[in-house]
């Protein structure tokens, strides 16, 4: 059994500050998750998605964040165990034993939670349940790959006009189909992309998708309408993910619905059990980038003051350490 003095659960942005931070307080730090590259939810659904609400960069592509973070964290030298996944959580002298997917136990000073969504599965597309061939992806990771195609994005939340903004300049046509009149986007996406060359269709559903092993073109019903087939290359069915927290529902956490319930230490109803981020839930929980940084700091430096009573909860700054 190994020994290390935080164990985070999840390698996304959250996580990865928190490695930083953890490493800046002294600490040694073990992160899991079970994507085989850091980033989660950002790197695996939306790298090339540019993020406007991190402070300090006007907008930066979630990638290049990642990367940063990264960089970032690595000054203090953090063991990444990806691929795996954080299994049963018991507890010896005290201390969190933390069992993982390939046999690996990691007996933990503290152990925090900062998976995001958890586990997490796109809602499949009802009109590809006939359709046998290719040409059907949930998210973009490189915007490249779909330069000069007719592409179809169907629903109408802020990922669909994500990849509507992000293709609109590379694709040779971007059509957005959506079943209601309102969209759930932010109002200053939606106005951005209706400013591009972006076909919106509202009222409507993609009920046919065509092609010969990969998809050539699909039929749009608007409410009351007839069929109008379009020809398109590629579909991208931003139609949301469900997610739940795996193997951590049965850790015995106090959990509102699939969200972790803490105070405002980020501590957990377990012992030595912390977490920050879009997984958490308390009073006035906003979920954000920037809220999970600010999460991760306060959960790391209460961690330290249970590793060790004699530290300091607050460590002074950063830039005292120069």
């Amino acid at each position: 059994m190994r020994e290390v003095d935080v164990a985070i659960i999840g390698a996304g942005p959250t996580g990865l500050f928190a490695a930083y931070y953890a490493g800046f307080r002294g600490l040694s730090v073990a992160l899991v998750d079970a994507l085989p590259e850091p980033g989660g939810q950002v790197t695996a659904m939306y790298p090339e998605k540019v993020i406007y609400d991190v402070a300090g960069f006007p907008a930066i592509k979630g990638r290049d964040l990642v990367s940063n973070l990264v960089v970032q964290a690595a000054a203090f030298g953090p063991e990444y165990l990806l691929g795996v996944r954080a299994e049963k959580l018991s507890y010896q002298a005290d201390r969190p034993v933390l069992s993982l997917s390939d046999g690996t136990a990691l007996h933990c000073g503290s152990v925090l939670i900062t998976g995001g969504l958890g586990s997490f599965t796109p809602r499949p597309l009802p009109a590809a349940d006939s359709f046998v061939g290719g040409g059907i992806v949930f998210f973009v990771p490189h915007l490249a790959d779909l330069a000069g195609h007719d592409v179809l994005i169907i629903g109408g939340g802020d990922s669909a006009f994500d990849w509507a903004q992000a293709l609109a300049p590379l694709a040779a046509s971007v059509t957005l189909v959506h079943r209601r009149e309102k969209f759930r986007a932010h109002a200053a996406t939606v106005e951005r992309v209706r400013k591009l060359p972006v076909r919106i269709v509202v009222n409507a559903e993609v009920t046919r998708l065509h092609g010969d092993g990969t998809v050539t073109g699909a039929d749009i019903v608007v409410k009351g309408g007839v069929a109008e087939t379009v020809p398109v290359n590629t579909v991208v069915a931003a139609l949301g993910f469900t997610a739940d927290l795996g193997p951590l529902a049965e850790w015995g956490l106090a959990l509102d619905k699939r969200h972790i319930l803490v105070d405002s230490t980020m501590s957990t109803n377990l012992p030595r059990v912390f977490a920050a981020g879009d997984i958490t839930e308390y009073p006035g929980k906003v979920r954000l980038i920037a809220t999970g940084f600010g999460e991760a700091a306060t959960a790391v430096n209460n961690a330290a003051v249970v590793i060790d009573p004699a530290a300091h909860l607050f460590p002074g700054h950063s830039s005292d350490a120069g």
